[in-house]
């Protein structure tokens, strides 16, 4: 117990301690001339507090740090008190210019009218303060952005921690990495089935469909909502109709209802619908999806297999192997702006397509070695892709591939 313990305090200052990538880019925009505000969106615990402190502590600029969590989500006032806080302290303390941090800003009600109140204000009276809003639910901030912020913010993206971070950080081996998934904050837990399973559905799913997706969003059915993340989950790296997925369902609904569910949940970085490649929009819209979560640690969380069980079960692992390599796809695609589907025709099939700026990679991925490749052949006949790749043992290796820039296989 006692080691156990002091691997989870030398894991916390590890994970406190590792610099992600959007830590260099959110420096170099607060050290240019005010000009827009800056947005750092991602799913809850990949560290976007932990950067911005990071960040705090090694700029020059002089800053306050506010937080909404202990504040009534009526209370919209509160962006105005924080604000003037700023203008009087760059007042008194006579500062040329003052960076104001609100974290989770998101849960107050019209945030983002009296964001754009202020910050207009600060920009007629020549204010020199610069800003930057957190916010863990990508559906309540980005409406909010929408609704009243055009043309003020930049956006900095952070998704799940890769493979690569999670090595650098505690040594994270590949295998427990398709397994565990990406979240820092459950490795000191990876030895305790029960807490780590305690920690995902506490600090990820409850946290982020409770307070996340249910506290600004109507939704009609919220019991139908969690059945349909716990399926789609559970069925990550598979194709399910929306038809066949309402009898399995308990709640009743019609498929309009669950692909609205899906499309919350795909905006709140839990789990997608991959739509299959066609050159037809039409056609994308009306197929049957693929689900992918974003995270490996949502499938297992729903599987009932242990790491060592999984591990022992090729089909199973097979299931876990291909999500992973979904994941970071997933991930690098709401980084980079890369648009990611699959493809089927009959029984040939390609596990990813991605598309940026109208080129087309498809990657193919072979758990166990082998190198049936029909899928591939048929899809570059008639698609014409720019690439066509496998990703396992016959091909690029699970570990290299967690690790490339996905931007690179467009050049």
């Amino acid at each position: 117990v006692k080691l156990r313990s002091a691997l989870s305090k030398i894991n916390k200052q590890l994970f406190i301690m590792i610099q992600r990538k959007q830590y260099q880019l959110l420096i170099s925009r607060l050290q240019e001339p005010r000009k827009c505000i800056q947005v750092i969106q991602g799913p809850r615990q990949v560290g976007k507090s932990t950067m911005v402190k990071q960040v705090l502590k090694d700029i020059s600029i002089p800053w306050l740090h506010f937080s909404t969590d202990n504040v009534p989500t009526s209370g919209n006032v509160f962006i105005s008190d924080c604000w003037q806080i700023a203008r009087t302290k760059m007042q008194t303390e006579h500062l040329s210019e003052l960076l104001l941090v609100i974290d989770e800003v998101q849960r107050l009600s019209r945030w983002s009218d009296a964001v754009k109140k202020e910050w207009d204000e600060d920009t007629f009276n020549d204010v020199n303060i610069k800003v930057v809003l957190l916010g863990s639910s990508r559906v309540m901030l980005e409406r909010g952005l929408a609704d009243s912020l055009m043309g003020r913010f930049e956006t900095i993206r952070m998704g799940n921690w890769t493979l690569q971070e999670m090595q650098d950080a505690f040594g994270m081996t590949l295998e427990q990495y398709i397994y565990y998934g990406g979240y820092p904050g459950a490795y000191a837990y990876i030895n305790d089935v029960d807490r780590w399973r305690e920690y995902v559905r506490g600090a990820i799913i409850d946290a982020t469909i409770n307070n996340d997706v249910l506290m600004d969003t109507p939704v009609s059915k919220p019991a139908l909502l969690r059945q349909t993340f716990e399926l789609s989950a559970a069925y990550s790296g598979q194709q399910l109709s929306l038809t066949k997925m309402l009898g399995q369902l308990q709640d009743a609904g019609n498929t309009t209802t669950l692909a609205n569910y899906l499309n919350l949940l795909n905006q709140s970085g839990m789990v997608c619908g991959l739509q299959k490649f066609a050159m037809n929009q039409v056609r994308r819209r009306a197929s049957i999806p693929k689900y992918q979560v974003y995270n490996n640690a949502l499938m297992s969380y729903y599987n009932d297999e242990t790491f060592e069980q999984a591990l022992s079960l090729p089909k199973v692992w097979g299931r876990l192997y291909e999500s992973a390599i979904g994941t970071y796809i997933l991930n690098e695609a709401y980084l980079h702006n890369i648009h990611v589907y699959y493809w089927r025709d009959g029984d040939d099939e390609v596990d990813f397509v991605l598309m940026r700026n109208g080129k087309v990679v498809a990657i193919e991925v072979k758990s166990n070695g082998e190198m049936d490749t029909k899928g591939l052949h048929r899809f570059a006949d008639e698609f014409h892709p720019y690439q066509s790749i496998i990703v396992g043992p016959k091909g690029i290796s699970a570990e290299v591939f967690l690790k490339l820039d996905l931007r690179e296989l467009f050049q």
